[in-house]
C-alpha cells in the first residue's frame, strides 16, 4: 500500500482552494412565531405625563396602556378610568 503524496499534484488549484471564500448557506428568513394573545417584553419611550396618568390608579397601569393601545388600532375611544366627559 502506497502512501499518499505529501503535496498534491497542482499547488496552485490546492493554493485556490484554501483561500477561495466558502459560501455559507443563507438562512431562511423567518416570521416571528408568537402564539396568539402572548404579550412579548418591549421597550418604549412615552412622556412623563402619559405614564403618570396611566400609574395615577396604581397596579396594573401597563395592562391600561395596553387596553387604550387596543382600542386606539380597533377605532373605539381610549376608556380611562377618570370618566371625564368633554362637556366640562
Amino acid at each position: 500500500m502506497a502512501n499518499p503524496p505529501r503535496r498534491p499534484t497542482n499547488p496552485m488549484t490546492a493554493a485556490e482552494a484554501a483561500f477561495k471564500p466558502v459560501k455559507k448557506p443563507v438562512a431562511p428568513v423567518r416570521e416571528p412565531t408568537a402564539a396568539p394573545g402572548v404579550r412579548e417584553l418591549v421597550s418604549i419611550r412615552i412622556d412623563r405625563a402619559v405614564l403618570d396618568h396611566f400609574q395615577e390608579d396604581g397596579p396594573g397601569w401597563q395592562d391600561r396602556i395596553n387596553d387604550a393601545l387596543r382600542q386606539a388600532i380597533e377605532g373605539k375611544p381610549a376608556v380611562t378610568g377618570d370618566d371625564r366627559s368633554d362637556d366640562e
